[in-house]
This record gives structure tokens, C-alpha cells and sequence, in this order.
């Protein structure tokens, strides 16, 4: 018989997740400070990361002045310019929530990554998903997250970009229709001209794994293939630039 002390299981623990670099770090004191848990630091970012601190000493949260080399082995990497923090993981939107969240009839557009593993593209991809105002999403299944190489690359825009978990492939594209969004596959060869595209209001732009390309019955379910014309002296661009590219496209012919 249970006593009065047996509350039942406790609540799974939130997972963390360890970042570093200084604008990965600040991004999520300025977007979400509760989720920091403790923060390491060298002697001379004391300075710059005083707003952080005075936060940390406000809400009892530990912090700990260390040398370089702990902080190499703390972040697994000399890259992290002297600041290394342990935050709660943020949990993707689910594909509703993230279309409940935009306005009626406004444009908006979004990255669908098909594959995409790469910790590095992934984190360049957020930051140019960020600075044009782009959502990134993320098929049902895929194990792909932000990680501590991925936010340090983003430069900040890990905290930024709508993150959102898709449904099965079938009733995603359904539902992406449904909310008024076009979309397009990206191939390296055989596609649309790019530059010569005019694209909807709302779109998504679909790119495929570094290497393999997109699962091809998912292209034959786009509306449209579009290729990034080039001088041919290689034969593409990797994935986080095209979708630079792609993402700057959409952005000057909404800008007209």
C-alpha cells in the first residue's frame, strides 16, 4: 500500500542542450532566459556578458568563471568564444500551431529540409532562415535538431527561426495547400530557372539531403522544380547556400 509520501512517478526532466559562442548564448537570454540552467565563462567576457550575469545572480542561477581549456572540453570545441551555457532544448512547433500563428493572407515562407544532416549547414541554414524571416520544417521522423555546433553557426538564429515538426508527408503537403502555400522542389539540374520564377505570396521551397537529392516521389508532389542557374564551373551549390540563394529570391520579389 502506498504511503503518503508516494506521489507517483515524477515528470520526465526537460532535456538540455550545452551551447556556446557569445551570440548563440545571448540569442536565447534575449528570446527565452528561463531556459538557462548554468553558464561558464572566461575572465575576460566578463564584461560583456554582464546583463547575463546580474540575470543569473537575480534568479539564483549558477554560474562559473573558468579556464579555456575547461571550456574546450565543456563545448568539445575551441569555437566557443569564451562562453559555454547549459540551456533547456525547445521543442519544435507542430505544423497547426505554426499556421494558427500567422496572419490572414500575409506572405510567408518556409524551408522544408528532406534530409539535411549536416550539423554546420544546418546551423547556416537557421541563420539565413533567420535574417529573411523564414520558417524551417522538419518531417515527421527526421532526427535532425538543434545542436551546440549547429546554434554556434547560426550565430543567434537558432533562437530566432519558427522550428516546426511536420505530420506525414502526405497530410503535410495537404495541410501546407490548404493554408494557401505553393511548393517547390529544388534539383540541381532540370528545374525552372530560378531567377526567372515569380513566386507566390506564400511558399515553400523544399531542398534535399547533401549528396542524395530529395526523395523523388516528394518532388513529383511539388507544384513546381526549380534550379539555381550557374556558370557551370562546379556543379552546385551546397544545400545552405542555394537556400540562401532561394531565400533572397523570394525576399527581393516581395520587396517590389
Amino acid at each position: 500500500m502506498a504511503g503518503p509520501w508516494d506521489r507517483g512517478p515524477r515528470p520526465a526532466r526537460q532535456p538540455e542542450l550545452r551551447l556556446y559562442g557569445l551570440n548563440a548564448v545571448d540569442a536565447v537570454f534575449r528570446h527565452r532566459p528561463q531556459a538557462i540552467r548554468k553558464v561558464y565563462l572566461l575572465q575576460s567576457r566578463i564584461h560583456a556578458l554582464k546583463p547575463l550575469l546580474a540575470w543569473c545572480v537575480q534568479q539564483r542561477v549558477g554560474y562559473r568563471v573558468v579556464e579555456a581549456a575547461d571550456l574546450d572540453r565543456l563545448a568539445a570545441s575551441s569555437h566557443h568564444e569564451g562562453v559555454v551555457a547549459d540551456v533547456l532544448k525547445a521543442e519544435p512547433l507542430s505544423l497547426d500551431a505554426w499556421l494558427d500563428s500567422l496572419a490572414t493572407g500575409a506572405p510567408a515562407l518556409a524551408i522544408w529540409l528532406d534530409g539535411v544532416g549536416n550539423p554546420h549547414n544546418f546551423g547556416a541554414i537557421l541563420r539565413s532562415a533567420a535574417h529573411f524571416g523564414a520558417a524551417v520544417l522538419l518531417p515527421a521522423g527526421s532526427e535532425l535538431a538543434v545542436s551546440g555546433a549547429a546554434a554556434r553557426v547560426a550565430e543567434g538564429g537558432a533562437e530566432a527561426v519558427p522550428l516546426v515538426r511536420l505530420p506525414a508527408t502526405d497530410a503535410a503537403l495537404a495541410r501546407l495547400r490548404l493554408a494557401g502555400f505553393s511548393l517547390a522542389a529544388t534539383v540541381v539540374q532540370g528545374g525552372q530557372d530560378l531567377f526567372a520564377f515569380d513566386p507566390p505570396p506564400r511558399l515553400v521551397y523544399i531542398m534535399g539531403a547533401e549528396g542524395e537529392g530529395m526523395e523523388p516521389a516528394l518532388a513529383t508532389a511539388c507544384d513546381r522544380r526549380l534550379s539555381i542557374p550557374g556558370s557551370g564551373a562546379v556543379e552546385s551549390l551546397n544545400v545552405a547556400a542555394a537556400t540562401a540563394v532561394l531565400l533572397a529570391h523570394w525576399t527581393s520579389r516581395r520587396l517590389r
